[in-house]
């Protein structure tokens, strides 16, 4: 797909500021509103029909594939030019603070490397501080998002069945594609963790398992044999780069220019925003470009950034609340894995699937919550692991040569993992602010960060460890995790999920958020954040699907606005 244009030149109604999911959404359906958008991505262009490499060995890579600091997810891994660092691109931590920050630099930014889980967020997720009186409630409700859910369920292709259990809604029934058949050890795990009252469901995927035509982006359904996290020529898995991206161009109303690093949002007259300026990267090169409005869809941190380095020096643009850079959340994250002796030397059955898990653990534990049972608000879910392939240290034995292969077939597909991710409440200690020293190589001030759990976070996660221990004991399991370690000593650190959220979050009013239910800035009427910055707390279900679907309703309305002469 030849997509990227050297020139900015071309008359456009709409800027928009990056090219992942938001990005992608709005290029895609204000294009198709008859809008002309140019759209800035500050990364490489990428054509994963011509780069990926799904079938090479990791055998064929350098260092048989291992991360590197440049390759962190491995040297398959879709991410070219991006990662936890970036040369010329640092970002900086106050003292005590351990946060990590991952940027993409490449067209279609982190939907080329992305979980792919999309479960809808429920009623209780839009209003936290009326269940529990922490944080704030979203202006919106469920019911407002849940159309939006329904249309970028079909658009974007997810596979997943009914859950059927409180704050987790069901989807319509035309809306999903058939889910996959739990595998093995998916199977041990819902007759352990349904023994102990722990429900366990079909998971919400955006990975086609049938073919979705198109005239301009055919993308077929996944032949269960590569990892996602690759790239997908087929474009079963889903990805702006094979959807939305090549959609939007074929309407000949996209321009697109990556390689521009966008420095600062410009502004005009009558409180409005003019456009913006933007670094080309290879020459150096300054240069402005205008249109009717500004779209701000470069992800979590990068969009407030790009705020907080325009606008009234020390201050920022869109800030006259002052809530620019605070309310910054990132998913909670903790491992427990046990080897499961009765899996040991099971036959080799195909239960490759899908790139992921089949099936998923929810939060459950809501009634208990209510009632004051638990010593934390909110709550957390598990992703499930457990596949054949090379066992972990901890289970092989000290041997060599042809005991060692003995081993290993032994020890394969009987290691299984709960990956607990979960919500993080917004505090005062933890926000981003422009760092007042330290510039990148393009002289723009990078951000800083604080960041730092609550009480909640901590013992969240340690009631998912007693709770995934109770699950592998009733599969007989030994444990490869300590259970008496702290629990804050278990935890990621923040960032590291890549689930950055709020910054610049949505509110009822310009006194108390930075932007209104539809992304558009208090401060500039012309002004619409799409991504995660806007949200008002972070659930603990993966956010993507709510990215989508906000920005779905928030180009939509920008659309109108701008065809009804509301902007001129």
């Amino acid at each position: 797909m030849a997509q990227a244009r050297t020139s900015a030149d071309a008359p456009a109604d709409v800027i928009i500021v990056g090219s992942g999911a938001a990005g992608g959404m709005a290029a895609y359906t204000l294009t198709k509103a008859g809008l002309r958008c140019l759209m800035l991505e500050a990364g490489r262009d990428y054509d994963p029909q011509a780069e990926v490499n799904m079938f090479a060995p990791e055998s064929d890579a350098p260092l048989r594939g291992s991360s590197t600091p440049d390759k962190p997810f491995g040297y398959f891994d879709a991410t070219v030019d991006g990662g936890w660092e970036i040369d010329g691109e640092p970002f900086t931590n106050r003292e005590g603070t351990d946060f990590r920050w991952w940027r993409p630099r490449m067209l279609g930014g982190r939907t080329n490397h992305w979980g792919r889980h999309v479960p809808r967020w429920g009623p209780y997720d839009f209003k936290p501080f009326s269940r529990d009186g922490l944080g704030v409630d979203w202006p919106i409700a469920y019911d407002d998002v849940a159309p939006f859910y329904d249309r970028v369920e079909k658009m974007i292709g997810v596979n997943g069945g009914p859950i059927g259990l409180e704050n987790h809604p069901d989807s319509p029934p035309d809306c999903l594609m058939p889910p996959p058949k739990p595998r093995v050890t998916e199977m041990l795990i819902k007759a352990a963790a349904e023994s102990v009252g722990i429900p366990v469901r079909p998971a919400h995927t955006a990975v086609l398992t049938r073919d979705m035509p198109d005239p301009v982006a055919p993308r077929k359904a996944c032949f269960n044999a590569t990892p996602c996290t690759r790239g997908c020529t087929i474009g079963a898995m889903w990805q702006t780069t094979t959807s939305f991206l090549p959609m939007a161009k074929a309407t000949g109303r996209l321009t697109l220019v990556t390689d521009a690093m966008v420095a600062r949002v410009l502004t005009g007259t009558k409180g409005r925003v003019s456009g913006v300026e933007y670094i080309d990267r290879k020459t150096g090169k300054r240069q402005q470009v205008r249109a009717r409005a500004v779209v701000l869809a470069a992800g979590t941190l990068e969009t407030t950034r790009l705020l907080l380095n325009s606008g009234e020096a020390g201050r920022g643009l869109a800030n006259s609340s002052g809530q620019l850079g605070k309310n910054l959340t990132d998913s909670t994250g903790a491992t427990f894995s046990a080897y499961i002796p009765g899996l040991a030397d099971r036959p080799r059955y195909n239960e490759d699937g899908i790139g992921g898990q089949h099936i998923y653990i929810p939060f459950w534990d809501y009634d208990r919550q209510k009632r004051g049972e638990l010593d934390f608000a909110r709550g957390y879910h598990f992703e499930i692991g457990g596949r054949f392939g090379i066992p972990p240290m901890g289970v092989m034995p000290r041997v060599w040569g042809g005991d060692l292969k003995k081993a290993v077939r032994h020890a394969s597909g009987a290691t299984i993992s709960l990956v607990l991710r979960g919500e993080m409440i917004p505090n005062a200690d933890t926000f981003c602010e422009a760092d007042p020293q330290v510039k990148d190589r393009f002289g723009i001030p990078v951000l800083r960060f604080a960041f730092k759990w609550s009480r909640h976070e901590i013992n969240q996660v340690a009631h998912g460890r007693r709770s995934a221990q109770s699950v592998f004991e009733k599969m007989k399991g030994t444990l490869l995790f300590d259970p008496n370690v702290p629990p804050e000593k278990m935890m990621t650190a923040g960032g590291e999920i890549i689930h950055e959220l709020g910054t610049a979050r949505m509110g009822p009013d310009a006194r108390t958020s930075v932007v209104d239910s539809y992304g558009q800035a208090w401060d500039a009427d012309n002004l619409v954040l799409m991504d995660g910055a806007i949200f008002a707390s972070g659930a603990h279900k993966n956010p993507t699907l709510t990215i989508l679907a906000l920005a779905l309703r928030s180009s939509e309305r920008l659309a109108t606005r701008i065809k009804s002469g509301a902007i001129a």
